[in-house]
């Protein structure tokens, strides 16, 4: 798409500044929302099914809604622009905030679950947000655009759960459910994550893409996806992200269950997933700036690598080894963060923009369906072979992404490089 006739090279430069302010501020405000939700999800599938046999089905939930977002909202994008997708997805997520509250209201367990997959749809708008911010630089800053958009979640994740008991005493105090202020939390950030991408996203991010990102011909014909995955810098990068992806929700879904079974406490507990969460996001613009110095290849590599030694340190962690397995939780996020931010911004280089965005939304969707399948496998290896089992199984899990990734290294995009 043409950048905006009449804008000076100033001018353009300050609005793609102020259109990537906007999308890590957006992302921070979505995840607050989101991470609130998720935090009482649990709680409210088993105070509404009456069992915790159903308290995981949110988590599911959430994740589907995901897996079907990023497609969805990748495609109206293609149609209708950017700032059209974003805001359509967060609108999607105060449906399913409001959708939540009325099933706590009702006591509905199959509307809250419905609510819950808009949520997770929404969530997708704040994931494809790292995409738009790349699109606005050139290849060698796009890590670091991108890893920026990324760094907004931490917001999330620090504000997010110590809202949730204000909310529910709000909640309370106008008549709602204790748990329903949680979903209301949602509702107000992910409003305000719509309102300031509708207002500040102009023009759209689409026509203030970076020319060096823009290849004139052929701009408006978009290859189908299987065409798009067979290329070899596509689908390596889709290994890695894949991966990392898997292994982290390995690891860290079981680590809770583990720490209680072994005597830790609920404030342990807390600490190693905030060591984690921090390895996840707080340190995303180191990732970008070590992608974009060193490029996306030797980056990947080493949080395949993080990763697997994080797996592999949780497995051989001593029962009483709290501060062990926090290291270990801070390595796996910050592996995931390496291989995250390095994959993302390595699987699109060399495509239109059109195609950039389709081939991004099927992306995000194979990365959380990953995601899905090593958190309903967690528990069940748990469950057969123990945790240490799972740790080891998780480092195993990097060995042949390491090889194909070092192998096929050539086809990662460098840096200011066309893709392979």
């Amino acid at each position: 798409m043409p950048i905006p006739a009449g804008h000076p090279r100033r001018d353009l430069d300050r609005l793609r500044r102020r259109s990537i302010r906007t999308l890590v501020a957006g992302v921070a405000l979505g995840s607050t929302g989101h991470i609130a939700a998720v935090t009482v999800a649990t709680l409210a599938a088993e105070d509404l099914a009456g069992s915790s046999a159903w308290a995981g089905l949110p988590g599911a939930a959430v994740i589907l809604g995901a897996a079907i977002g990023a497609p969805t909202l990748s495609a109206v994008m293609v149609r209708a622009g950017r700032r059209t997708g974003l805001v359509a997805g967060y609108a999607t997520g105060i449906l399913g905030a409001l959708l939540a509250v009325d099933a706590l209201v009702f006591r509905v367990f199959p509307l809250l679950l419905l609510g819950t997959v808009l949520i997770g749809f929404a969530n997708s708008a704040n994931t494809l947000s790292r995409y738009v911010a790349a699109d606005l630089v050139p290849y060698a800053r796009r890590a670091a655009a991108l890893s920026l958009v990324v760094w907004g979640a931490t917001v999330g994740a620090v504000v997010g759960p110590n809202l949730v008991s204000v909310a529910g005493t709000f909640a309370v105090a106008i008549g709602l459910p204790r748990l329903a202020g949680a979903y209301l939390l949602p509702a107000f950030f992910v409003a305000a994550a719509a309102l300031l991408s509708f207002v500040l996203l102009r023009p759209d991010p689409y026509a203030l893409a970076d020319p060096s990102e823009v290849r004139e011909e052929g701009e408006n014909a978009v290859d189908p996806i299987r065409m798009l995955l067979r290329r070899p810098s596509v689908w390596v990068a889709l290994v890695a992200l894949v991966t990392v992806q898997g292994v982290m929700v390995l690891v860290m879904t079981m680590t809770p269950i583990h720490m209680t079974e072994t005597g830790h406490d609920l404030a342990a507990v807390g600490l190693v997933l905030s060591t984690h969460t921090f390895g996840m996001y707080a340190l995303s613009p180191i990732s970008g700036r070590l992608a974009d110095r060193f490029g996306s290849a030797p980056v990947v590599v080493t949080g395949l690598a993080v990763t697997g030694i994080a797996a592999a340190l949780s497995a051989i962690a001593p029962p009483d080894g709290g501060y062990v397995l926090a290291f270990a939780l801070f390595l796996l996020g910050f592996g995931w963060s390496l291989g995250y931010v390095a994959g993302s911004a390595a699987v699109t280089g060399g495509l239109t923009l059109p195609e950039r965005t389709r081939l991004q939304g099927w992306t995000d969707s194979l990365i959380w369906s990953s995601g899905a399948v090593a958190s309903l496998g967690s528990g069940m290896i748990v469950a057969w072979a123990g945790f240490a089992a799972l740790g080891l199984l998780g480092a195993a899990l990097v060995l042949v992404p390491i090889w194909v990734v070092v192998a096929r290294r050539g086809h990662l995009v460098g840096i200011g490089e066309p893709a392979a």
